[in-house]
């Protein structure tokens, strides 16, 4: 079953001010409660929360509570959620959050299959999360028709073995347009086939990127980049520099007093 608009637009807002609220004073069953007040009640969502509180009394996570509302949330959605919830793994809770917004952001505006599956499997490979798992989980996706879930099964089991791009090439009307026979459906267009042309044997990640400039495919968001030494270091000789001239007024005034000259520039002349 897929969703109506409405539903995508306030499963966005949800997931945004779950990922907001996250570091509030409150328990999660108390910020569940409150955003049930706060979604749309002509929407199946206040229902989908009022039992997720229910489930997270008797398992304390997420990923659990979604899998059993399979017919709300996508199982890609479930899967995110629970490799955000694994002890193993580094997979922070607030970029999930960001990811399943946009991702429901998009569904809600007359998204494409092209631009639902790059989004998904961009996801995996920024993040770094399983393929098996993931694209196991994409093909059960209710936007998905059984040519694009066999396709997507073929890419699980081809996944570091055949090129992406070129996964992409021979599923495209680019390809079709330059062969006189195709035994397999045509997943992409003729943009997305000469783009794939254009990135064989290149990162997976600059052929998102790619596709996202030309087409208009959403984008992925990823992780606040962590200062680096050469961020901090200038800020570390500004704070060094101020401590010093505290220390040089602490030793003056032990001394004497504060020769506040120096803070003054030289006197202007007198006008006639």
């Amino acid at each position: 079953m897929f969703l109506a608009p409405e539903e995508f637009v306030e499963q966005a807002y949800f997931f945004r001010t779950l990922g907001e609220r996250m570091q509030m004073d409150m328990s999660t069953q108390d910020l569940l409660e409150s955003l049930r007040q706060e979604v749309l009640a002509t929407t199946k969502l206040p229902m989908a929360l009022e039992f997720m509180v229910q489930e997270l009394r008797h398992t304390g996570g997420f990923a659990t509570a979604m899998a059993r509302l399979a017919h709300y949330f996508t199982p890609f959605q479930t899967f995110v959620v629970a490799e955000a919830e694994s002890d193993t793994g580094r997979f922070d809770f607030r970029i999930a959050t960001k990811i399943l917004e946009k991702d429901a952001d998009y569904r809600a505006k007359s998204p494409s299959v092209q631009g639902i599956f790059l989004y998904q499997f961009e996801t995996l490979c920024r993040n770094r999360l399983g393929y098996d798992r993931g694209l196991e989980a994409m093909a059960r996706d209710p936007a998905y028709d059984d040519a694009w879930r066999e396709w997507i099964l073929t890419v699980r089991r081809q996944i570091g073995i055949i090129d992406f791009a070129d996964m992409i090439y021979v599923r495209s009307q680019h390809y079709l347009r330059h062969h006189d026979r195709v035994d397999k459906p045509i997943l992409f267009g003729e943009k997305e086939g000469q783009i794939a042309l254009a990135n064989r044997r290149k990162d997976p990640l600059f052929l998102f990127s790619a596709l996202q400039r030309h087409l208009g495919y959403p984008a992925v968001p990823r992780p606040a980049r962590e200062k680096s030494v050469d961020d901090v270091l200038p800020q570390l000789q500004r704070r060094l520099k101020q401590v010093e001239m505290r220390l040089q007024l602490l030793e003056e005034e032990l001394r004497g007093g504060i020769n506040l000259s120096r803070f003054y520039g030289p006197p202007k002349p007198e006008e006639k």
